[in-house]
């Protein structure tokens, strides 16, 4: 899980947390997940150079601005050969038992050579690492 704290410049003319801002949160989650839980495992490949293929965001709820940090919870959705897709949820309890979702979202990853800049093949040990994450 990443949490996330909304910055008053993340809101829009409708007070709340702009929808092209819910990406930067996705990427802050989806960096964590890359630069430090990746390479701890032994992919560190994955934080040398992965880019967004496709993003999809389903807006359940409006975010505002607070004081408590909204939850990401994240996992690996699948693994190909070439590209993976993690999946999330911002969501978090009201209080007294009840679920609340603001938004579901998913991202399609290619790992790329940063020297020729050309998407390339998984390896076998980011493959494996990416498994432990699917959910």
């Amino acid at each position: 899980m990443f949490l996330l704290k909304p910055r008053w410049s993340d809101l829009d003319a409708y007070n709340h947390v702009n929808n092209v801002t819910w990406l930067e949160y996705l990427q802050e989650a989806r960096v964590d997940m890359l630069f430090v839980h990746a390479p701890d495992r032994g992919a560190e490949g994955l934080a040398e150079g992965v880019l967004v293929v496709r993003a999809e965001i389903d807006y359940k709820r409006a975010m505002v601005f607070r004081q408590a940090p909204y939850p990401i919870e994240m996992w690996v959705a699948k693994v190909g050969g070439a590209s993976f897709t993690v999946a999330y949820e911002i969501a978090d309890d009201d209080g007294v038992g009840n679920r609340l979702v603001y938004g579901r979202a998913s991202t399609v990853l290619a790992p790329v050579d940063m020297a020729s800049g050309r998407p390339r093949r998984l390896t076998p040990v980011e493959s494996e690492v990416l498994q432990r994450f699917v959910e």
